[in-house]
């Protein structure tokens, strides 16, 4: 496969996964653990990235409890590539930055947004999507949002309410619409051109920055100036000054939605239907569930030093330095480590980041 000269991929990798306690923590996220398979999660979105560009031209946003472990992870990712952000400011000062910096290196520059925490099955047509999309974003002004059928009437997930096609399997975006109530949501999938926003985007550093400065007015300034100092001893400085000040907002909030309110045929926003399989894995029951495509979902997913079973069913345990038996149990989810032990049910495992909050409000630490 070809690489694509100026596209380069910008790795969202800054959040901290509490629904995955409790092996995910603050200095070891749901990004930088093996949910699925041997390689942890930003190692298989950056290896299935890699045939569409030099690993020298990936960018990874962070954070400093993160960087570390991410730069060991991906030693083939320029080290002063894998940036922390001083504070968290959600994902629209995060990849804006990323805009401002490579419009000054390479004023060509297509950048796709990937987060670092998504399965992605059909890999070949995952890449055979990005390309398509990294091509019509160098185009012209445009912005490209990868879309997800909906497997059911989900209400985690922002919705693209897809219009006019523009061949080619290319649909413009009428609006995006946040995550709506179950009722909404089955609308949605009943009337067949609604998609799940997958939080993947591709376009142009210029447009990004011009819509930035449209859309983000007042943060936009602050993130020229750090960008500005990209590559100078004053970086870090002027990082840790200025970005605290920027506006914590999604890139959906900040840009999208008031990018479409122009209207269909004047915002320039696309959607590409993928064609390959997604999962966002937002909580132990979807990892379940993910495990068990294959197998079915009565199946249990074991990892332990040995097991056995005996009349259970629908469980989720993992407890890898120990002997596993389950007798007559059903859908419960139980996750040891060195520290703690989790054990809930798959139709409670979203409840899993209250348990972090109460860590946190009791100051217990060394658990978060």
């Amino acid at each position: 496969m070809v690489k694509q000269r100026h596209f380069y991929p910008v790795i969202l990798a800054g959040g901290s996964g509490t629904r995955f306690w409790p092996r995910s923590r603050r200095a070891l996220a749901k990004q930088v653990l093996a949910l699925d398979g041997d390689k942890t999660m930003i190692q298989q979105t950056c290896e299935r990235l890699l045939p569409l560009a030099d690993a020298g031209r990936f960018w990874v946003i962070t954070n400093d409890l993160l960087r570390s472990v991410i730069r060991k992870q991906l030693r083939q990712v320029p080290a002063k590539q894998v940036v922390a952000e001083p504070v968290a400011r959600n994902t629209a000062p995060a990849i804006g930055l990323a805009a401002f910096i490579l419009q000054r290196i390479d004023p060509a520059a297509v950048i796709g947004m990937f987060p670092a925490d998504h399965v992605i099955t059909g890999v070949a047509s995952f890449r055979r999507d990005i390309r398509r999309a990294a091509k019509l974003a160098a185009e012209g002004e445009n912005i490209v949002v990868l879309g997800i059928k909906p497997r059911e009437p989900a209400t985690g997930y922002g919705y693209i309410e897809a219009g006019e096609s523009c061949g080619q399997g290319v649909r413009r975006v009428q609006r995006f619409i946040e995550k709506p109530n179950l009722q909404r949501a089955e609308e949605f999938v009943s009337a067949g051109n609604y998609f799940w926003n997958s939080g993947m985007f591709v376009w142009s550093a210029r447009t990004l920055v011009s819509a930035l400065r449209e859309h983000f007015s007042e943060t936009a300034p602050c993130l020229e100036r750090i960008a500005a100092a990209w590559g100078t001893k004053q970086f870090e400085r002027k990082f840790a000054a200025l970005y605290p000040r920027c506006e914590n907002i999604s890139i959906d909030y900040a840009v999208l939605e008031p990018r479409s309110a122009k209207g269909e045929h004047s915002s320039n926003l696309y959607c590409i239907p993928a064609s390959f399989g997604w999962n966002d894995l937002g909580s132990w029951a979807a990892l379940y569930e993910h495990r068990t495509q294959k197998t079915g979902r009565d199946a249990n997913v074991i990892e332990g030093a040995g097991q056995y079973t005996l009349e259970a069913e629908g469980n989720y345990i993992y407890s890898p330095q120990k002997f596993v038996a389950a007798v007559g149990v059903k859908d419960l989810v139980v996750v040891e480590t060195d520290d703690a032990l989790l054990i809930t049910t798959r139709g409670r495992s979203q409840d899993v980041g209250k348990i972090v909050k109460h860590l946190q409000d009791r100051k217990r630490i060394g658990l978060v």
